[in-house]
């Protein structure tokens, strides 16, 4: 398999001030998959403009065609499986069956404490997320539900028509936890990973990719634990959070070098933020468009 080049895009700005025109460029520049960000607000974005994932990619889908279109990563901290439930079934019938859910266990950030709780521990986290993607995915593959269970209810919950994509829209699970991984390995169409972030102040690129490949490992035994080949899922870095930082982005070479690296570690795609000016995420957005015109055909098998 060729290796995937996607791109993530933050919801920060006005979609008649320059949003829309990301995600138009973005299918423009041959992108396999534009990704937002699924959160209330966001570090140092958290005192400026936010919008919603779910609308944003509403939009998008309105004025795209063939790019492919997700979150980068839905979780729990403030969803309930049934409501995203019925939000992502339009949101797949809207985009003609081009929505990918990436979705994970959720964090610490400001997304856990903006509805009035007290944030989860890492434990509360995964019990939570144990429960909320088994029953989300029931939901939509399923016309009614009900379920009684520790943190989450549906009574005869309706998901007709159901997704445009069957049995259900695909889901790409973020994890490095053997909880997480069993998900991964049991529901996951894709893997989702942004490396270990213990190794982003002070790790190199190689102790990075040892714990790229130790992961990797990881995940391999859940899906063998179950009888799946793991073949079958897309493995997908979320770049930007590895010791790499942005420098695979200062060049066409440097980015061919760091993608051929992760290929090598059995990565099938690879997404890059859409350049951000004055933030963790700027870089040259001509050679960020050239990264994206030309370093997929230099990465074929």
């Amino acid at each position: 398999m060729s290796l995937r080049l996607s791109t993530v895009i933050l919801p920060y700005r006005r979609w008649h001030e320059g949003g829309r025109s990301s995600w138009t460029r973005a299918e423009q520049l041959g992108f396999h998959t534009a990704y937002t960000y699924d959160h209330l607000s966001w570090r140092s974005f958290r005192d400026g403009p936010w919008f919603g994932a779910v609308p944003t990619l509403t939009a998008a889908a309105a004025v795209t065609e063939r790019l492919r279109l997700g979150t980068l990563v839905t979780s729990p901290n403030f969803r309930h499986p049934v409501t995203l439930a019925k939000e992502l079934i339009s949101l797949d019938d809207i985009s003609g069956g081009r929505i990918t859910l990436g979705i994970g266990a959720g964090g610490t950030g400001f997304d856990a404490t903006a509805l009035g709780q007290e944030p989860w521990t890492p434990r509360e986290r995964a019990d939570r997320f144990g429960e909320f993607l088994p029953l989300l995915d029931r939901l939509l593959t399923e016309d009614a539900v009900s379920y009684e269970g520790d943190f989450y209810s549906a009574h005869e919950a309706r998901s007709i028509p159901g997704c445009v994509q069957r049995p259900r829209l695909p889901f790409a699970v973020a994890a490095t936890g053997p909880r997480g991984l069993r998900l991964a390995a049991q529901y996951g169409q894709a893997w989702v990973t942004t490396g270990d972030p213990k190794l982003y102040e002070n790790g190199t690129p190689e102790q990075s990719d040892r714990a790229l490949r130790q992961q990797s490992d990881k995940l391999a035994d859940a899906c063998a634990a179950i009888g799946r080949d793991v073949g079958e899922l897309n493995r997908v870095l979320l770049t930007g959070f590895t010791p790499d930082r942005s420098r695979p982005l200062e060049s066409v070479d440097a980015f061919v070098d760091f993608a051929g690296r992760h290929r090598d570690l059995g990565f099938t795609e690879l997404v890059v933020h859409w350049p951000i000016a004055d933030s963790d995420f700027t870089a040259d957005e001509k050679i960020f468009e050239r990264i994206a015109m030309e370093a997929p055909a230099q990465l074929k098998d």
